[in-house]
């Protein structure tokens, strides 16, 4: 209850908002977050990902947890390895 209480104090204080979207956190992350929304934008589209049909995008879910597996799998082959040597 008190937490909230503070929590809704310092969301609702002009001031202490304004301070904190002047800091350079705050403006190096919201960069940060515009530079990968545009990464991934430029890259859906290089892939064709903007496109997609949902049949496509069954399968490609399907590679994507094949790959997962295998490369798991893969993992635990070489951890049994360096464990038994």
């Amino acid at each position: 209850m008190v937490l909230r209480l503070l929590m809704r104090y310092l969301a609702n204080n002009e001031q202490l908002i304004q301070r904190m979207a002047d800091s350079y956190p705050m403006r190096r992350a919201a960069q940060l977050v515009v530079s990968l929304m545009y990464r991934s934008k430029s890259l859906a589209r290089e892939q064709g990902l903007h496109e997609m049909t949902p049949e496509r995008f069954k399968s490609f879910v399907n590679m994507f947890k094949n790959n997962i597996r295998q490369e798991l799998e893969g993992v635990k082959r070489e951890l049994k390895n360096k464990k038994n040597n």
